[in-house]
Parts: C-alpha cells; structure tokens; sequence
C-alpha cells in the first residue's frame, strides 16, 4: 500500500492518498482523518461514490469544514487515478460492491454514511442492501436507477424514454470501441468550447458552471468505464433495495435529465423510509450547481433522530447561492 498525503486547493485540510488492492485493480482513496477525540478511534466513515463521468473531485465542494468522522472518497475501478490495471471486462454492481467494502475493511471502518452521486447512488443502495448490518445511512444524490436500468437493457427505446443517458451510452459506447484513442478523444474535446453545449443539458444553468468545471467532467469520462457502468446496472436486481434497514436521503434536480421524478416515486415505493428530495433550480449536478442545499440536506440525514426531517416528497426551497467553483485544474 502507498500513502501520501496531500491538500487540495478546496481544503486546507491534509488528506491521505492511498493506493489499496481489490479484485478489479488498485484502487486510489482519499482519506480525511476525523477529529482526534480521548478513547478508541471511531469505526464509522462518511464514504463519497462518484457517478459514471466523476472521480473522488466530484465532491470536493461538499468538504468545507471540519468533519465530525472521516471520509472516505474513493476513485473506483476504471475512473480518476484508479484507471491502471483496472479489470473493467470483470466489472458488476456485486463486484464494485465487494472492492469497496475491501477498501474500507483495509482502512478500518465498519460503519458508513454512504454519499453517491449518479451511478455512486445506485452503488451506495446496493452496499446498504448487501451489508445491512454495517451501513448508518444513504444519500443518493441524482441517483441513475430504474430508468437508466432499463435504457442500458434497451438503447433504443431509452431514446424515447430517457434521450439524455441513452444518447451518451451509444455515444460512449462508440468511443469505447476506438480504445484509447476514444478517451483521448473526450479529454481533447473538454478543452474547447465544444464541451460546454455537451454538457449543457445536465446543469439548469449551464452559462453560470466555471469552464474548469465543464474540463473536469471531460477528464474524468471514460467510455469503456461508463459502458461497463451500464451493462451492469442493466443486469442488477433493483428489487433487493427492499431489504434497505438505513435511513435513505434521494434527491434529484428539477431539471434533472438522467433521474426522473418517476425514479424517486419508485425508489419511495421500494426503499423503506426513504426520504425524497427535489432541488429547485438544479440538474444533474447537485454538488456544483446547489452544494449548500446538498450539505444541508446531509446534516438533517446525519443528524439527532429528532432532528428536523421533512416529510416525502418534498421541495426544497430557500438557500440562494451561486453554482459552486469546483477545484478542477
């Protein structure tokens, strides 16, 4: 194992990069202590799972602040810095499942507070229906469920019923068959002003998104990722959600083009006690466009069980911020 440690230009705080092995690659994870305290070290992490187009950057506008555990952030197999000897031709949600739950074994935490955004959502339900026992609570953040399941089954008529996501599958999968020089190709087009009518359709307000936010997301896509990121949700049993125990937080924009409100009304329908959450003003990108809105929204879920939690499904309203700057060189 190689560790490191490192400050992000988003956090003054140090984190700790390390390299650990897992049955699809190493994988890179980034670790931010949480605060010393007299007694043993708390065994519970706030572990982030970035979506199909992300890494472990994803998240660095929800870290202001000192946390109250660790976290965990994690660049999985096939994305960010976990891409060399990545076995993605062994790529499923069970396999994803397992090197994750490795990682944090290797790291000493046995309890977490899941934070997914996108594929990262469905991932994080996925661990909390496999290890029930072992996983304090979910938030799915734009989570690609049921309608992004059966676009991958069926491309074609996803067209139709979700153009967005069935559109960039056919379009990723292309990219893929050309090899590196498929991803060569996106990382090229993210730095030209091509990128930026390509990735208007995930943001409400696509003008106001920083540029180096829009060359980030060209940076992390990887078409062969992504495609394996579908096929697998494509043949994954959504039905074993059911046996979620954890207090689930799902939240989409109201101009979300990948998570329809028809997905968090059959997630409400298939998650118990499943909190619901429309973000005014916002797409797919939650944790750019309404960071401070995410952040809230995570301390209601992780806070006292009198806490204040509104009843689903709900609308948030109030906050008024500007799309956040995210630390993308």
């Amino acid at each position: 194992m190689r560790v490191q440690q490192e400050t992000t230009a988003a956090e003054a705080t140090m984190l700790r990069r390390h390299v650990l092995p897992t049955e699809l690659g190493p994988c890179t994870v980034h670790v931010q202590p949480g605060p010393k305290k007299r007694g043993p070290a708390s065994d519970t992490a706030d572990v982030y799972l970035h979506g199909a187009a992300g890494s472990w950057t994803t998240f660095q506008t929800l870290l202001a602040g000192a946390p109250d555990r660790a976290r965990v952030l994690i660049d999985l197999p096939g994305w960010g810095g976990s891409t060399e000897r990545a076995r993605i031709e062994h790529f499923s949600i069970d396999a994803i499942g397992r090197a994750v739950v490795g990682i944090l074994d290797s790291l000493g935490y046995r309890r977490w507070n899941l934070v997914g955004h996108s594929m990262g959502g469905f991932l994080g339900l996925h661990l909390a229906a496999a290890w029930p026992e072992r996983a304090a609570s979910v938030a799915a953040i734009s989570a690609t469920t049921f309608g992004v399941s059966e676009a991958a089954r069926h491309p074609l008529r996803g067209l139709a019923r979700l153009p967005a996501f069935a559109a960039m599958l056919l379009l990723m999968r292309t990219l893929a068959a050309l090899g590196p020089a498929g991803s060569a190709l996106v990382r090229a087009t993210g730095n030209t002003p091509v990128m930026r009518p390509l990735m208007s359709p995930f943001f409400a307000a696509p003008a106001a998104i920083p540029a180096r936010v829009i060359r980030g997301l060209g940076d992390d896509a990887r078409p062969a990722s992504f495609s394996a990121a579908a096929r697998a949700a494509a043949h994954y049993d959504l039905n074993r959600w059911r046996s979620i125990r954890c207090p689930v937080l799902a939240t989409r924009g109201d101009a979300d083009v990948f998570t329809p409100q028809s997905d968090l009304d059959r997630l409400g329908e298939v998650v118990p006690h499943a909190q619901l959450v429309t973000i005014p003003r916002c797409g797919h990108f939650a944790n750019f466009e309404r960071p401070l809105q995410v952040m809230r929204l995570l301390d209601g879920l992780w806070g006292p069980p009198d806490s204040i939690r509104p009843a689903f499904p709900v609308a948030v309203r109030g906050l008024q911020e500007t799309p956040a700057v995210g630390s993308f060189s």
